[in-house]
């Protein structure tokens, strides 16, 4: 499983437990599952989606960084709503 928090200036919008990630990139999307890679990248627009097929959440995110480490993936947007 991995560790997730979604973070916006406003709040926290997510934190716990899926066993899939896949956002935004700015150059395109990634997919994140356990055991990932240490991986820092830049966020585009787009979707944000936790779990298989979202079924933890979705968002649209705005701009931020994505980081993986140690399957704790943390997701700091600039702007983000729940979809």
């Amino acid at each position: 499983m991995l560790k997730v928090s979604v973070i916006s200036p406003e709040k926290t919008l997510f934190e716990g437990e899926v066993d899939a990630v896949v956002a935004p990139a700015f150059d395109g999307e990634v997919g994140i599952l356990p055991q990932h890679a240490p991986l820092m990248t830049l966020l585009g627009y787009g979707e944000l989606r936790l779990g298989l097929a979202g079924a933890s959440g979705r968002f649209r995110v705005n701009g931020g960084f994505l980081q993986v480490i140690h399957d704790h993936v943390r997701v700091v947007t600039e702007a983000a709503e729940a979809l």
